[in-house]
């Protein structure tokens, strides 16, 4: 298994489907509590342990997520908004080696994730079909639509667990 990529990279989905954003929101609106899970009892010592060779500690990886999903949060309101602003694309490896990243309470970053996802949750419920075929311009990808971005963070979400669960595992931490 490659440890980069424990539940398969993501796909951009041609098409998605109301059920799917529904299961999409569904997931964002549980990851806060799944990530708090994740690290539940782990010493400091193990919180900065990375998850896989060369790869961001699991300290890193919680502060990842409120760094992530607010620059997506943002980028749904400039989309909602805007007539496909330009987004900007930030440097994720860099904020990660930033000082609150690489050594700040992890529960300053799970609050964070906890309160976010309940205001992007509001709104993700508010949108219609017409909103979740809205865009924004990436800087690196190009015209990116709603809907598939909804699908991104799904995965992300799942995906950045996963990285935690699976050293659990792997090191005996269960």
């Amino acid at each position: 298994m490659d440890l980069r990529f424990p539940i398969g990279k993501f796909q951009w989905p041609s098409t998605v489907t109301r059920e799917q954003r529904e299961k999409s929101i569904a997931q964002i609106a549980a990851a806060p509590a799944v990530y708090r899970e994740a690290v539940r009892g782990l010493s400091d010592q193990q919180l900065d342990t990375p998850y896989r060779e060369g790869g961001w500690t699991v300290r890193q990886v919680i502060h990842h997520m409120p760094d992530s999903h607010m620059n997506s949060y943002c980028r749904f309101k400039f989309a909602l908004t805007e007539t496909e602003p330009g987004i900007k694309a930030y440097a994720e490896d860099l904020w990660a080696e930033l000082a609150d990243g690489r050594g700040g309470p992890v529960e300053t970053s799970l609050v964070l994730l906890e309160n976010l996802h309940k205001r992007w949750v509001i709104l993700l419920k508010s949108m219609t079909d017409k909103d979740f075929a809205r865009c924004f311009r990436h800087s690196e990808y190009g015209l990116i639509r709603l809907d598939g971005t909804l699908a991104l963070y799904d995965w992300h979400s799942r995906h950045h667990v996963a990285h935690i669960t699976g050293l659990r595992e792997r090191m005996g931490w269960i």
